[in-house]
């Protein structure tokens, strides 16, 4: 029994901090817990500044590789633009491309619209004209399988 004849649960702590062995006052606790954060904190700040520093890296490159491809780009080349079309090179500018997409049809291009230069492979040509009628033989039509829904 507590005072004036209350009981007292054993489990309650006085609000008034002991100072005793074990314990520790709420400076050093702020502290620990603020060393925990960074502590957490550090490896994630770590990898993510990782991750940014090789995705610019890899983007510089990118960009590196389209002015290059800019600055190479003649009179006569076949390109790809951006939105897929296909057309030989007219006449260059500082910043724009004539390009002939039919005998006679030129177009005004801006230079950043152009991504890739169309090379022919000469070897590659030289095994589609050496393939003879010899290979279409053993093919199969489509449509001599035999439907399993509806033949029965």
């Amino acid at each position: 029994m507590g005072r004036n004849g209350t009981l007292v649960n054993s489990f309650f702590i006085d609000a008034a901090p002991t100072r005793g062995f074990g314990s520790r006052d709420r400076e050093t606790d702020t502290k620990d817990t603020a060393a925990m954060d960074l502590i957490i904190f550090l490896p994630l700040l770590i990898v993510m500044g990782a991750f940014m520093y090789f995705a610019s890296r890899r983007q510089k490159k990118a960009m590196q590789a389209t002015i290059d491809l800019h600055n190479s780009l003649e009179v006569g080349d076949r390109i790809h633009t951006t939105s897929g079309l296909q057309g030989t090179i007219t006449a260059l500018g500082d910043e724009y491309v004539d390009l002939e997409i039919a005998p006679g049809v030129v177009t005004t291009w801006m230079k950043l619209a152009v991504r890739d230069r169309i090379v022919d492979d000469v070897d590659d040509a030289d095994e589609v004209e050496g393939a003879g009628d010899d290979d279409f033989e053993e093919a199969t039509e489509i449509t001599e399988s035999r439907n399993t829904k509806t033949d029965s």
